[in-house]
C-alpha cells in the first residue's frame, strides 16, 4: 500500500485552507487545537475528496462520482466535483442533519437517501455507480483519501516545527487519524469514538476488523457513525499502536460548549470527540499535545441547545 501525504499536499495546494492552530489550556496544561471546523465545507473532508478527484484522468472525471456520507464527506466531494466540473451523486442517511443535507445540495450534488439501520450505503452506492458508470469515492477506504486527510498532520508539524508529543483525533472510519499517523510518525496517536460505535477500538483489540453491533445506541456524533472500518485505516493505526478511547454524549456536549465559550468556535459533536476525551480526563492533557477539531457542521438549533 503506497500512501504519499507529501504528494497529496502538492496536489491540493491552493484548493484547501490552511486551518489555524490555536493555543489553549486544559487543566492548566498548554495544548493546541487544530481547527478543521473552519475548513471550507466545514470539515477536513475536503482534503481527501480534492486529492481523490484531482488525481482522476479526464475520462474518469467525465464519468462523475458517487459517494456515501452522513454529510461532511458528502460536502467535500460535492465541492471538489463542482470545482472540477464533475457530476456528483451522494448517498446520505435519511436522518442526516439538515445543515449537511442543504450544504451538499447547494454544491450541486444529487442526493439519494437511505435508512442507516436497514440498508447498506455501500451496496446502494455500488448499484448507482454501475447504473450510470460513475466512480465510487469512499469516505476513508481509499489511499488517496487517507493521504489527503494526512495533510492536516503536515500542517501541524510545520506550524510547530516538528511532530507534537501526541495528537488526539476524532475517529469514524479512521481516515483522518491514519493519515495524520503517517504524516506525524513521531507523535502518539489517540483516537476518540462515540460509545457503542467503537469499532476501531474493538477491532484493534481483537486484531481483526469487527463491525459495529446491530444494537448500537443513538449518538450525537452523526459524523462518526461508521458501521465498519477499512483494512487501510485499521492496518495503519494498528501498526502505529494507536490508542482509541470512547466518549459519551454528555462528554461531547461539554466539549461543544467549551469550544464555544472558550474560543467562540462552533464545533459539531463528532468533531469535538477528541476534545471531549481530554476534557473528561479519559485522555490526560500533556504539554504541547494537539487536539483536532475535525468539523463544525451542526444545525444551529442543536448547537444552541448544547451550549446552554
Amino acid at each position: 500500500m503506497h500512501i504519499n501525504v507529501l504528494a497529496a499536499a502538492q496536489r491540493i495546494q491552493g484548493q484547501v485552507l490552511r486551518t489555524p492552530l490555536l493555543e489553549s489550556r486544559i487543566g492548566g496544561v498548554r495544548v493546541w487545537m487544530k481547527c478543521e471546523c473552519l475548513q471550507t465545507g466545514g470539515a477536513f473532508k475536503l482534503r481527501g475528496a480534492t486529492n481523490r478527484l484531482v488525481a482522476m484522468d479526464d475520462d474518469e472525471r467525465a464519468r462523475g462520482v458517487v459517494a456515501f456520507s452522513s454529510g461532511n464527506h458528502a460536502q467535500g466531494v460535492a465541492i471538489a466535483a463542482r470545482r472540477l466540473g464533475m457530476t456528483a451523486t451522494i448517498v446520505m442517511p435519511a436522518d442526516a442533519p439538515k445543515l449537511k443535507i442543504d450544504g451538499t445540495r447547494a454544491e450541486g450534488a444529487r442526493i439519494v437517501f437511505y435508512d442507516r439501520r436497514t440498508e447498506s450505503r455501500e451496496a446502494i452506492s455500488a448499484a448507482i455507480a454501475a447504473e450510470i458508470g460513475a466512480i465510487v469515492v469512499p469516505s476513508f477506504d481509499d489511499p488517496f483519501i487517507v493521504e489527503g486527510q494526512g495533510t492536516v498532520g503536515l500542517e501541524i508539524a510545520d506550524e510547530l516545527g516538528g511532530d507534537p508529543p501526541s495528537i488526539a483525533i476524532p475517529v469514524g472510519g479512521g481516515g483522518l487519524a491514519s493519515g495524520i499517523a503517517l504524516a506525524c510518525p513521531a507523535s502518539r496517536i489517540i483516537g476518540a469514538e462515540p460509545e457503542g460505535w467503537d469499532d476501531m477500538a474493538r477491532s484493534l483489540a481483537a486484531g481483526t476488523i469487527v463491525s459495529v453491533k446491530a444494537d448500537a445506541p443513538p449518538t450525537l456524533c452523526d459524523a462518526l457513525q461508521t458501521p465498519r472500518v477499512s483494512p487501510i485505516t485499521f492496518e495503519i493505526l494498528r501498526d502505529r499502536q494507536a490508542r482509541i478511547v470512547a466518549v459519551n454524549d454528555t462528554e461531547v456536549t461539554a466539549a461543544v460548549r467549551w469550544a464555544f465559550v472558550e474560543h467562540r468556535l462552533v464545533v459539531e459533536p463528532g468533531g469535538a470527540a477528541a476534545l471531549a476525551a481530554v476534557l473528561a480526563g479519559t485522555v490526560e492533557a500533556e504539554d504541547g499535545m494537539v487536539i483536532v477539531l475535525s468539523g463544525g457542521n451542526v444545525d444551529p438549533a442543536l448547537h444552541a441547545q448544547l451550549i446552554i
